[in-house]
């Protein structure tokens, strides 16, 4: 094809089925802006931040499976798109960054915005980082960018000179030295040899008490895994990640591990004699079984994250629908059904649990409750993203997904200031479905207050208007605030965790989109209702109490012995704070007719 680099860098984008990029601009992507101005075929989404973009890009990764572009000026914009992109590397996402740079003639003369782009992006996108220094060099530049974000879930870069940006396309000679690349990534089948699935099987058919942990690596797998919970009588867990894995209305799903998690989580973890895991590389340890007191197998493609969470006895490296479907025929059923029985019960007892914690009064509005009341009114269809912080213990626990939905959040990088951006993502890819952001005020001052723009500015071109913002406005770094009482036994230090109060619904408002705010338990029904049949984006800000406690499912005595340090040194919200522990503590204690 004729024209420049940069109407290449489209055209070659656009053979690998890619229409959207996420990004803003400046002088440093001058030419490729120039070519998005000629090319129809190309949406340009014009992010408040570059952060956002990347976010964004990792939003579309995460909720189609397909690579998300995101794009930035040299100097700064490329620094911005950094969070971002990690944010998509720890979470295996498959992102493309394309940034601009200073012209080539003058790299190395410490010009204005130079920065060294290739050492930047090394740690971030370390499976491929290339500058393209010639005109011939973009084609494989895009091709393997994109083949090798597919072929390893990851983020790849591509940097490319200003000058070079303008030049004009030359296809690739026919000499020594140079590079004919093409398009196109097929997956691979990737299933573990036939000795170690029968080795596999004989772990998971001698186990009598078999948990199962599932994360956003099994997302395809739904089927295999209720078929294979239901011939080992097994409990499953899901990892924050892997929420949308299994729908919550199945009696043996505990829902949420870990500080986030769930009682029924606990227990069973805490109970059983085999663990199988598959697609997930959840962190934490202590929420695992103790060590010698489990077998273990688990399923990862990344044969990298086996073996790495829990001593496994069988480590199988494979896809996960292939790999369990491949298992099956080896499984035997268990007749002895005392086990499930027992997590089913648990899992009864655990829900009226958390509608008792849900309605427990508070000042002036329970966070739960607010969730709680969402989850029986959620859209057939609806994505849903949570931001970190106090949002996602509520989203994690309260939230019940049934199947056909979607949900995610920043897993591995725990990065705040997410929600709205991911929610953006989404109302991208799927313009058609419903999408709600459930976000804390820290993260909405962050980051969501700005992103509102690009709701105001895009959200007429999307098909379903639905798009809502919950604002969980406690006027405090909540998660923090937690953390530092349970984990460091330090009271609330009011100059790091207080946040000023902010008008979200009023300022919604006043740039096009609707605004709700709730201060009383009782209105929150209606606010549900009046949301979700909106002609328009909402923001449902919720004035909630942000002294009840995100209990974990265990108490430890080093975390209550650090709880009681910090109320003792003089924690200025003690008396609100052991109110509500007393009552959901209570709550936990009550007994529960399943």
């Amino acid at each position: 094809m004729s024209g420049t680099v940069s109407d290449y860098l489209l055209y070659r984008l656009n053979q690998w089925g890619v229409r959207r990029l996420y990004g803003y601009p400046g002088d440093g992507i001058n030419g490729i802006l120039g070519a998005l101005g000629r090319n129809s075929e190309f949406q340009f989404i014009q992010a408040r931040h570059e952060e956002m973009a990347a976010f964004m890009a990792c939003a579309h990764a995460k909720f189609t499976g397909e690579p998300g572009v995101c794009l930035a000026t040299s100097g700064p914009g490329a620094i911005h798109l950094l969070n971002g992109l990690y944010d998509a590397k720890l979470d295996h996402q498959p992102v493309v960054a394309i940034v601009g740079q200073q012209k080539s003639m003058g790299l190395g003369g410490h010009y204005q915005q130079e920065v060294d782009l290739p050492v930047l992006f090394k740690d971030v996108a370390s499976e491929y980082t290339v500058m393209v220094s010639h005109p011939s060099a973009i084609r494989h530049a895009v091709d393997r960018a994109l083949r090798i974000a597919r072929a390893e879930r990851t983020v790849t870069c591509i940097i490319i000179p200003n000058d070079v940006q303008e030049s004009p396309y030359q296809r690739p000679p026919q000499v020594h030295g140079s590079i004919h690349s093409s398009v196109g990534y097929s997956e691979p089948r990737v299933v573990p040899k036939e000795q170690d699935l029968r080795r596999a099987a004989q772990v998971l058919n001698e186990g009598k008490k078999v948990a199962m942990l599932v994360g956003a690596g099994a997302l395809n797998a739904a089927d295999e895994i209720i078929e294979v919970a239901d011939l080992l009588g097994a409990g499953v867990a899901k990892a924050l990640l892997g929420k949308a894995v299994l729908p919550d209305e199945l009696p043996f799903v505990t829902g949420s591990i870990g500080l986030l998690g769930t009682k029924p989580s606990w227990d069973m973890m805490m109970g059983c004699d085999t663990l199988l895991m598959v697609g997930t590389s959840f962190p934490y340890s202590e929420f695992l079984p103790p060590e010698g007191l489990a077998r273990g197998v688990q399923i990862d493609l990344d044969g990298r994250m086996l073996a790495i969470r829990y001593p496994m006895e069988v480590p199988l490296t494979g896809d996960s629908q292939e790999t369990l479907r491949a298992l099956i025929p080896l499984l035997k059923r268990k007749e002895d059904r005392s086990w499930r029985d027992s997590i089913e019960k648990n899992v009864r007892q655990w829900w009226k649990v958390a509608e008792g914690q849900a309605m427990k009064e508070a000042n002036p509005i329970n966070p739960q409750r607010v969730v709680w009341e969402l989850s029986p009114k959620l859209p057939d269809g609806v994505i849903l993203a949570a931001d970190s912080g106090s949002a996602a213990n509520w989203f994690a626990r309260d939230l019940k997904i049934r199947k056909g939905m979607m949900a995610s959040l920043s897993g591995n990088l725990a990065t705040m200031g997410c929600g709205v951006p991911y929610a953006i993502g989404a109302k991208f890819a799927y313009p058609e479905r419903p999408v709600i952001a459930l976000v804390g005020d820290g993260a909405m001052q962050m980051n969501g207050n700005a992103e509102l723009v690009t709701v105001a500015k895009y959200w007429k071109e999307w098909k379903d208007p639905r798009f809502i913002i919950l604002v969980l406005n406690n006027r405090d770094l909540n998660m923090v605030t937690w953390e530092q009482r349970v984990l460091a036994g330090d009271p609330k230090f009011p100059a790091s965790q207080d946040l000023p109060d902010f008008p979200y619904a009023r300022y919604a408002e006043s740039i096009g989109l609707r605004g709700i705010r709730v201060d009383k338990p009782e209105q929150i029904a209606r606010a549900w209702d009046e949301a979700l049949s909106a002609n328009r984006p909402v923001v449902l800000e919720a004035y909630v109490d942000p002294d009840v406690p995100p209990l974990p499912p265990h108490i430890t005595l080093e975390q209550a012995k650090h709880f009681a340090e910090a109320l003792f040194k003089g924690d200025e919200k003690a008396a609100g704070v052991v109110s509500q522990s007393i009552k959901a503590m209570v709550e936990q204690l009550k007994p529960h007719k399943s």
